[in-house]
């Protein structure tokens, strides 16, 4: 086996159209991956394998492919841009080991920059930024830079400064080593170095001395060298670097062009030299036999397996599961423990991959991403060796914000329908089915309406089923807005032992943000209620969130204190207290003044500066609130919050209203109350729904 310290395993992640797949395609083509580039408008990158992909431009599911580049093997993702499929971004992060955050140079920090480094943060992933699209015009990177500390609170040390910028991009400059590098050749796979040229000497020297007082923060040895002016030495500047990022004290940045073949090959020096490897990070497991309490796991292919499935993807001959093993080592054939079901698994095939293509392995190491086949699990699952039960953190998925109703155009394709929806709900945890107990239409539930759009578009491709689809819906939620207290008695006779159940206590409101929908507190003293019951009564109270009797959305903030009652020897039952609890919670519920709660989105639009009159003016009709707005180069960037309900068909009001120049992000940010003119209207129109059915 490779030795662990040469692995890297990186994600490529970022905000739309910042080039995320341009970059990926030029690493693929210099670590001779590939011998042709591929762009992505046109032919379609490699990385983007799906028809859909290559249609629309667009990254839709993560792709995994393994390099290498001088004696280090770099597995690694290509993740999408768009907010819709957040889900790929975040499983992907969840399982690597250092990250590439890749930024415009003209448009800086995004929307969608933020949540990518709110996702690498929440797993501590250590990341390198590339500041891409130094050859567009208004490129700024010292703009940039100010945004990474400013709106991500990152410390960003330039560790190159560029030579020229828009047209005039012509190569880079590498402070550490006091270096001029170009890219020469038909895609700029000669690099040649050069002294640095004589008009940028001096500004090459204050931003190196710049860059080594920012490392001197973090390392006494270079402090004390530079307080005795005394050159530091390279080495020490490197490891430095690699200790900062991986503590991630620091962000080291650099810059370049992907689709003009500059700056990529230093990039992927940095990569090797800054990064971790699969031994630089401390993973923990929770030990399921022993109160789940944490231990570390090591990166040695000789202790027991222990690895996670980060995702699934159904194919033409079976079930597709990618695997990142933590520790152990994985072999084909035998058969590993799945936590989560408690149950043996055998693997049949190990797959290297590279994007689309798959090639046999007979096993794979701690520190590897490979796919493996035979296997049944969801998202999340870990695999373990026998004797050994282990519990690693599980991937964070977001709630979906959007309904839309789907049927097949035929009957006979009900149950084509049926298996597509549950893969696609096995492959992607934001994306949920349910069936409407009242109209019985089958609801899909997904991030965003692009979101859904690209499944509906799936299903029509890749199982043959012509679908009709009604429009989008939001995803409303039930909240009170008072404490309210309870005294409710469940008595039901009818010959033959009774039912008899009695609770006391209060619904008190939680906040819409708060971080459970639903908190259950017993403060029952002396036997009251027999604790046996008390189960029960959490089960009714729980039930009873899922259809609130306002408009039938699902109820959060919620807090239910159950402090007294009474039982009956012979009439009480589990049932009994069950039913109470629902019937209770309906009946409180409505004496709490509910109010309705709508998504709110993140909104961010980037437009020509003449119009952002009309837009500003657009969004605020759509109940938005303005932010602020941001002027780059010709170009506005408005940020707001709006309610979902007003954002369905937004961009074709965008193009329309810009000459087909403007362009939106948005993302969920909160729930917030309906104001009560709307939520009359909501309410009568989930009535009529109701009555129809």
């Amino acid at each position: 086996m490779e030795n662990l310290r040469n692995y890297r395993n990186i994600g490529i992640s970022a905000h739309i159209d910042s080039g995320k797949t341009t970059l990926t395609e030029r690493m693929l083509y210099y670590t001779g991956r590939t011998h042709v580039i591929k762009e992505v408008k046109g032919e379609g990158a490699v990385m983007d394998h799906m028809e859909l992909e290559k249609e629309r431009g667009i990254t839709i599911t993560s792709a995994a492919t393994t390099v290498h580049w001088h004696d280090k093997t770099i597995n690694i993702i290509d993740t999408p841009g768009h907010v819709d499929f957040t889900v790929e971004v975040e499983r992907s992060l969840r399982v690597l080991d250092g990250a590439v955050l890749v930024l415009c140079a003209v448009a800086g920090v995004q929307s969608q920059s933020i949540t990518v480094d709110r996702q690498m943060k929440r797993y501590a992933v250590p990341r390198i930024a590339f500041i891409n699209k130094m050859d567009r015009t208004g490129a700024n990177p010292a703009n940039v830079i100010q945004q990474l500390e400013t709106k991500l609170n990152l410390t960003a040390i330039p560790l190159q400064l560029p030579i020229g910028a828009e047209s005039d991009f012509q190569g880079v400059i590498d402070l550490i080593e006091r270096q001029a590098i170009y890219f020469d050749g038909d895609n700029g796979e000669d690099v040649r170095t050069e002294p640095v040229p004589a008009d940028l000497v001096e500004a090459t020297e204050r931003a190196r001395q710049g860059m080594l007082e920012a490392l001197s923060m973090v390392s006494d040895e270079i402090m004390e060298l530079l307080l005795e002016e005394v050159d530091v030495p390279l080495d020490l500047i490197y490891k430095t670097i690699r200790e900062g990022t991986i503590a991630q004290q620091f962000c080291p940045v650099m810059v370049g062009s992907a689709y003009r073949n500059k700056g990529v090959q230093p990039l992927l020096d940095a990569i090797c030299r800054y990064l971790p490897s699969p031994l630089d990070r401390e993973i923990f497991a929770r030990d399921n036999d022993n109160g789940m309490a944490e231990i570390p796991l090591a990166a040695d292919p000789d202790a027991p397996l222990v690895a996670m499935a980060f995702k699934l993807v159904e194919e033409s001959f079976g079930q597709v599961t990618y695997m990142r093993i933590y520790q152990g080592t994985l072999s084909k054939g035998t058969f590993y423990f799945n936590a989560r079901q408690r149950k043996r698994a055998r693997i049949s095939r190990i797959l290297r991959v590279h994007a689309d293509q798959k090639e046999d392995i007979d096993s794979a190491s701690a520190g590897d991403i490979v796919a493996v086949m035979g296997l049944e699990c969801a998202t999340g699952d870990t695999y373990c060796s026998e004797g050994t039960n282990v519990s690693l953190e599980s991937i964070f998925a977001a709630k979906p914000v959007i309904d839309l109703s789907i049927q097949p155009a035929k009957r006979s394709d009900y149950d084509k329908l049926s298996k597509a929806l549950n893969r696609f709900m096995r492959e992607d945890p934001t994306f949920r089915v349910h069936v409407d107990p009242e109209t019985n239409e089958t609801i899909i539930s997904g991030m965003g309406e692009l979101h859904l759009e690209i499944y509906v578009e799936r299903i029509r491709r890749e199982y043959k089923i012509e679908c009709t689809v009604g429009a989008p819906k939001v995803s409303y939620r039930e909240a009170p807005t008072r404490e309210t207290p309870f005294n409710y008695k469940h008595r039901k006779q009818t010959g033959g032992s009774g039912q008899y159940a009695h609770v006391v206590g209060k619904l008190i409101p939680l906040e819409p943000q708060a971080p459970e929908p639903f908190v259950f507190e017993n403060k029952v003293t002396g036997g009251r209620i027999p604790s046996e019951y008390i189960p029960s009564v959490e089960k009714g109270f729980r039930e009873s969130m899922h259809k609130g009797p306002v408009a039938g959305y699902e109820v959060i903030g919620v807090h239910m204190r159950l402090e007294d009652g009474s039982y009956h020897d012979v009439d009480s039952s589990t049932m009994a207290f069950e039913i109470c609890a629902r019937d209770c919670f309906r009946e409180t519920f409505k004496k709490a003044d509910p109010v309705l709660l709508e998504p709110i989105m993140k909104v961010e639009v980037e437009i020509p500066t003449e119009f952002q009159g009309p837009v500003t003016g657009a969004l605020s009709s759509k109940r938005g609130i303005i932010l602020g707005t941001e002027s780059r180069q010709g170009y506005t960037v408005i940020t707001s919050e709006v309610p979902l309900a007003e954002m369905f068909g937004y961009s074709n009001d965008l193009r329309s209203s810009t000459q087909g120049k403007g362009s939106f992000s948005m993302e969920f940010l909160k729930y917030q109350k309906v104001p009560s003119r709307f939520q009359e209207e909501i309410v009568r129109k989930a009535a009529k729904a109701t009555a129809k059915a």
